[in-house]
């Protein structure tokens, strides 16, 4: 064990991880002894109080004349921990040096901020760990899987005026926050206005209640508080959505139950090429080729979906994928839906591939008909290894004598008929698909669990993101963005919608900048004539390349850190979003400037539009991208090329909701998914809950630590919360310590089946859900043994005496009961 011998803090461990290091100077003590006993069994149990197990461990130790030392990975751990060890009575004192260490009285708690694994006890000396009391929840920081779900949670913030869906009471406007007075204490509720002038105010501990409707919502009609319209709008959503899920599994089964290649990679040679790699991957780059390769491992045909950001490293999951196809004998097809994009695949795969015997080819227009010919006969008798082409690749005269992979690059730009042919290689060959923007329909299946989905949401090292300013088109600012990126170096795009109005702007560009080269590219180009143009750019000999947006996939120009984009309004989102990822690829800061007419009013979808797209100036923001057209559009008909969406009738977050289940109901060949968890219990405490002004005072803040509050899910999740809470904004208020422990509260009324606990001086009445209780028995003879001071009422209601006058042993009286409760519903026997 080492703690500084000075005056300063104990050190602190690089990066969360490791134990500490003592400083020059400082006194270390080897302190032997053998591990301390860990609380796992008490935290499986919830008859146990945890700390309270905790508490009477410590005092095994101080009646031993030990001095014991609680070890917590950060001040918000080790304050959070003070606490809840405080209320069983426990004193504790915080340890800085190691004379403070000597000098702790073996009546107190000695805490520290030390990033121990596990504890041990000497004849003298006890140490706990923050781990060993949680688990590895808290301490251990480990990184764990991105589910795709979390990136909606910005979509999911809500706004004063925003149209939100109640789960029972159906469609309302939020007003904002409100303290109510309920039973005497102010308790921050959400306010919600109906049709009619109905009020509904939501508690904030009950804010999960709550969804927002969806981006599109000015036209949405209200509904009423107490009415019928929303029920029968839910069930009848419900109904059609059950019919989808068995659809959507029925098809994902079909694929999983046919015979796929098993496709293991090559021992030794497979890390040989993984090495030339250029760059170090990320945690999600890594995350993404382990899930590929374990699919093609699988002996079922794969079909993964790759969302990463342009310039994440998509491309290189791909090359890893095709590698280990190639040297199992297969061919690989990868497919993307421009020349400029096929001509940067076959550069990069031909110089990761060099001295491997592996056949590369390409189909597109830039390849001449001679070559084209030789090319689809080599892939029809399996001469070649690997084809990289537009959806040339797909035309019936195509044959491949043994297709092994299939990667569809940047698949929103293909047609529903190209998507119908791909189709018919999906039946038993490897599909990999790799976008930034994902669809609304691919993303919909991703979420809704049906199709696997990887998410590259890491940025490379050093990659800043890029700076976008929406404006009136201003020739000076124009003028003054691009020279500034020639004088350091780079080299600018500059985008127009139309082919016809390149000449106008190329024309404009030459006479703001006379000693400018301009160059000029486009689709109705000849084939060599792009060749050249875009050539002529990569290489260098054009400063200025003008063009349509045939250049938004496919240029990887790492000197480019311009874009200026001409009437920006005429671009959709995922168009400007693509088009923003062709610069901002290297460690310099990259500038997107979003041009728009002067004096003419944008239309509604632009305006969003363009705001969007300033929004999302973070880094791996296309999923949030993705997610706001899905909110905007609609997922449309999964099965098919319909573009309408089912979303509009209850909202997009509950439609989200609402098809997970169907979906899960239907893979476990449940006819109704298990009984909705989704209730939620009232608790009425007499006790201030709210996050007060003074220590949170902005308002977004607040409403979204709300929001991460009501969607907590056990101990170790509350407990990981509240110390970064002490982390951010200090110690934690009572008013805010009752919410917790309110939240904590409402997981135990679940369990147990409690629709309803009223707490106050005298005690507490308790309500079922449904008036049952799952073991009537159990009940009874927890009755019996409370001697009179529990008793049920002939309306099912639990009537509970206690003299709980003060309020912090309310709520840990209120906590008690219910743990108790909870565990009789377990079917535990509770002394």
């Amino acid at each position: 064990l080492y703690l500084v011998g000075g005056g300063g803090p104990p050190p602190r461990p690089a990066g969360g991880g490791g134990g500490p290091r003592p400083a020059a100077g400082g006194a270390g003590r080897a302190a032997g002894g053998r591990p301390a006993v860990d609380f796992s069994e008490a935290r499986a149990r919830p008859d146990i109080d945890l700390y309270g197990a905790v508490g009477d461990r410590l005092a095994t130790h101080a009646a031993a004349g030990r001095r014991v030392l609680l070890a917590a990975y950060s001040e918000g751990s080790r304050d959070r921990l003070a606490g809840l060890l405080g209320e069983q009575g426990v004193a504790t004192t915080p340890v800085e040096t190691s004379s403070d260490l000597d000098g702790l009285p073996a009546d107190r708690l000695g805490t520290a901020v030390l990033a121990l694994e596990g504890g041990f006890e000497t004849a003298d000396l006890a140490v706990l760990t923050e781990q060993d009391i949680l688990g590895e929840r808290l301490s251990a920081r480990a990184r764990g899987r991105r589910r795709a779900r979390d990136f909606l949670q910005d979509l999911s913030e809500i706004a004063e005026g925003d149209i939100v869906v109640h789960v029972e009471h159906g469609i309302g406007r939020y007003e904002g926050l409100e303290a109510v007075t309920a039973a005497g204490a102010p308790h921050d509720c959400l306010r919600i206005q109906y049709a009619g002038d109905g009020r509904l105010f939501v508690p904030v501990e009950n804010m999960e209640t709550l969804s927002r409707y969806g981006a599109s919502d000015s036209a949405v009609m209200l509904d009423r508080l107490g009415g019928v319209q929303w029920q029968a709008r839910k069930a009848r959503m419900k109904q059609r959505i059950r019919e989808l899920a068995e659809q959507l599994i029925r098809v994902a089964a079909e694929r999983t139950l046919r015979p796929g290649e098993t496709l293991q990679p090559p021992a030794g040679l497979y890390d040989e090429f993984a090495a030339r790699f250029a760059f170090p991957e990320t945690n999600d780059q890594l995350q993404a080729i382990e899930d590929v390769l374990e699919d093609l491992a699988a002996g079922r045909p794969m079909d993964r979906l790759i969302c990463g950001d342009v310039g994440f490293g998509k491309t290189e999951v791909a090359l890893r994928a095709a590698f280990v196809t190639a040297m199992n004998g297969f061919q690989v097809a990868v497919v993307a839906p421009t020349t400029l994009l096929v001509r940067q695949h076959v550069q990069t795969f031909r110089e990761r591939f060099r001295g491997l015997p592996v056949e590369i080819g390409q189909l597109s227009r830039l390849v001449p008909g001679k070559e084209a010919r030789e090319v689809r006969e080599r892939l029809a008798d399996g001469r070649l290894d690997i084809v990289i082409g537009t959806h040339a690749l797909l035309a019936k005269s195509v044959r491949m004598k043994r297709l092994g992979l299939l990667v569809v690059d940047e698949e929103q730009h293909f047609g529903v008929a190209h998507k119908e042919r791909l189709k018919q290689y999906r039946s038993n060959v490897h599909v990999l698909t790799l976008t930034a923007t994902p669809i609304p329909r691919t993303l919909q299946l991703a979420l809704s669990g049906v199709r696997e989905m990887s998410l590259i949401a890491t940025p490379p090292v050093d990659r800043l993101a890029v700076r976008t300013f929406v404006g009136p088109f201003d020739a000076l600012v124009i003028r003054e963005a691009v020279r500034r990126e020639l004088l350091r170096g780079g080299r600018c795009f500059y985008v127009c919608p139309r082919v016809r109005d390149l000449p106008e702007v190329t024309e404009r560009l030459r006479a703001m900048m006379p000693d400018a080269r301009i160059g000029v590219a486009h689709g109705r180009m000849a084939a060599a004539e792009l060749e050249e143009a875009v050539g002529a750019f990569y290489d260098g000999r054009v400063d200025v390349l003008v063009s349509t947006n045939i250049v938004e996939s496919g240029l990887d120009i790492p000197e480019a850190n311009t874009l200026i984009v001409h009437r920006s309004d005429m671009f959709g989102l995922a168009q400007l979003y693509q088009l923003r990822g062709r610069i901002g690829r290297a460690k310099q800061r990259a500038y997107a400037y979003l041009t728009l007419p002067e004096r003419r009013k944008l239309t509604k979808a632009a305006e969003k539009r363009l705001g969007v797209m300033q929004t999302l100036d973070t880094l791996g923001a296309g999923f949030q991208l993705a997610s706001y057209d899905l909110d905007i559009r609609g997922a449309g008909n999964l099965l098919g090329d319909e573009q309408s969406g089912h979303i509009r009738e209850v909202g997009i977050e509950l439609y989200q909701h609402m098809l997970e289940e169907a979906v899960a109901a239907a893979r476990s060949g449940v006819d109704e998914p298990e009984e909705d968890r989704s209730w939620t219990p009232q608790i009425g405490l007499g006790a201030p809950v709210l996050i007060p002004e003074s220590y949170v005072a902005e308002l977004n803040v607040r409403l979204s630590l709300y929001r991460r509050i009501a969607a907590l899910e056990d101990r170790e999740q509350t407990d990981a919360f509240a110390a970064e809470l002490v982390d951010r904004f200090g110690p934690v208020p009572d008013e805010l310590e009752n919410l917790l422990r309110i939240v904590a509260i409402k997981r135990l009324c679940r369990e147990a089946g409690v629709e309803k606990v009223d707490a106050g001086p005298k005690g507490a009445v308790v309500s079922f859900r449904g008036g049952d209780f799952a073991n009537p028995v159990g009940l009874i003879d927890y009755i019996g043994r409370q001697a009179g001071t529990v008793r049920l009422r002939p309306d099912h209601r639990l009537v509970i005496g206690r003299s709980w006058e003060k309020e912090p042993a309310r709520i840990a009286g209120t906590e008690r009961l219910l743990r108790d409760l909870a565990a009789i519903a377990a079917g535990i026997v509770v002394s």
